[in-house]
């Protein structure tokens, strides 16, 4: 895959999982929000051995506020206390890696000392202040690219990370805003951001997104991920972001645009199987 302007791929490791230059995509994937404890320990459990099966890196994401839910009555989650609590521990019960996303100033130094990976959202993508405070606590950032920044505009945001002294970044594509309530994913996007030297990491849930479709709440065509999940793999990337959920018609949060978690192993092995050509492919033309 190509590296753009040529900058040097840096690889970002986490323990046994290594993310970039060349290594097998990461599966970051788990509930949009955390509902109980019990379900998203199960959900957990369930895609440690799907990923354990199929010998895919794995990190659970569950978020513990979602605070840019379209209407003020929607489900936001258990909150931070409650929720990292949750969130560190099931990261000890089941001996795995987690992600989870930080929307406020007063909870970045607390969720960095339990998070794994923490995520900036897509909101917030270009507030200066709230990235570089991010970069100064946490170990290793992933950053949704919002969906109103173009791919190449991602350097301004590698430059704020660098200049707080952070070089541990991941970006995440989850779409481009297409008018109204739709997304639509550009792939050429891909080799583009990771071409400015950082992992890049395609989110094939939210870019099924319809946001704000439903009126109070975003719409989704769920039945689209596996196809954009197949073609993301094939441009290269290292890693892939998905929502699911075990029923995600009575998801409390993003069920529309949430995979099935019943139909995940049979896509995972489709998408190992590609991951395993494009990655050999690239050695073999260097």
């Amino acid at each position: 895959m190509g590296k753009g302007n040529g900058e040097k791929m840096r690889q970002i490791i986490l323990n046994d999982v290594r993310i970039g230059e060349g290594a097998p995509f990461v599966l970051i994937a788990g509930p949009c929000v955390i509902e109980t404890e019990e379900t998203a320990r199960d959900i957990a459990l369930t895609l440690k051995d799907i990923t354990t099966r199929l010998e895919i890196p794995f990190i659970f994401k569950a978020s513990y506020d979602k605070a840019n839910r379209s209407s003020v009555h929607s489900y936001r989650g258990p909150g931070l206390i409650r929720g990292l609590q949750i969130l560190e521990r099931i990261k000890k019960e089941i001996g795995i890696h987690i992600l989870s996303d930080v929307h406020r100033f007063e909870e970045i130094e607390q969720a960095s000392e339990i998070l794994d990976i923490v995520q900036v959202p897509a909101f917030l993508c270009r507030q200066t202040d709230f990235i570089m405070e991010v970069a100064g606590k946490a170990r290793i950032v992933n950053i949704k690219k919002g969906q109103f920044l173009s791919p190449w505009e991602v350097s301004n945001i590698l430059e704020k990370m660098y200049a707080a002294g952070n070089h541990n970044i991941i970006i995440t594509e989850r779409g481009t805003t297409f008018g109204y309530n739709n997304l639509v994913a550009d792939f050429r996007s891909l080799p583009i951001i990771r071409g400015l030297g950082c992992p890049v990491v395609f989110d094939a849930t939210h870019s099924v997104q319809l946001p704000g479709g439903m009126g109070t709440a975003s719409g989704g065509q769920r039945e689209m991920i596996p196809f954009l999940a197949r073609a993301a793999v094939a441009v290269g990337i290292d890693g892939l972001f998905l929502e699911v959920h075990p029923d995600p018609d009575n998801a409390k949060c993003d069920g529309p645009n949430s995979m099935h978690l019943d139909n995940l192993f049979d896509l995972l092995s489709t998408l190992v199987r590609i991951d395993r050509i494009v990655k050999r492919k690239a050695i073999d033309e260097e």
